[in-house]
């Protein structure tokens, strides 16, 4: 059985966040097959090209880490209707320098999380439109806006929970399949 490895980046630095608990459950409910792998993203210095010419550690291991993976699974909150500047900076530097991206052809998925009502569906979105002009494919379904998600992890045996618990369950089923279709193919 081929092995993929998938890098989630988490879009929030906070330690007890909601995007770093539905990460971990995505970990914990990873499927034969898929071995899934938190690659921070705290301690990349903003991109600006000047530093192209000493490349930062930080930058360098991220870079490293995104080339060996497999396929990318976003996590992430919403800041004013888009993506926190945090995930943002980590799409420039792995898109950085020109031509050496190392996003190109990863099969890709969102998760957007939010203790409010709408799922974060403005997060999502922005990162989809990157990531397309990135050449990553986009796992269209299941679309993933996790609303009023402190319900879940706040209250572990309500039903809130249990259907947190069987809609993560399918989404990792259908991205693994998604991993398999759309992942370069070795010569």
């Amino acid at each position: 059985m081929t092995i993929r490895k998938i890098g989630l980046l988490i879009g929030s630095l906070r330690a007890a966040s909601y995007s770093r608990k539905v990460a971990q459950e995505l970990i914990q409910m990873a499927l034969p097959g898929l071995h899934l792998e938190i690659v921070e993203i705290g301690d990349l210095p903003l991109y600006n090209e000047d530093l192209e010419q000493s490349v930062p550690e930080p930058w360098h291991r991220f870079r490293e880490a995104i080339r060996a993976k497999d396929g990318i699974i976003f996590v992430t909150p919403e800041y004013n209707r888009s993506v926190p500047g945090l995930l943002k900076n980590a799409i420039d530097v792995g898109s950085r320098p020109y031509g050496k991206s190392v996003w190109n052809r990863k099969p890709g998925a969102v998760v957007s999380v939010t203790p409010g009502g709408l799922g974060a569906f403005g997060a999502n979105h922005h990162l989809r439109q990157s990531m397309v002009f990135l050449n990553v494919p986009m796992m269209q379904q299941p679309e993933a806006y996790l609303s009023n998600i402190a319900a879940c992890f706040n209250h572990p045996q309500s039903e809130d929970r249990a259907r947190l618990d069987k809609f993560l369950k399918g989404f990792l089923e259908a991205y693994a399949a998604w991993v398999t279709e759309t992942a370069p193919k070795e010569a």
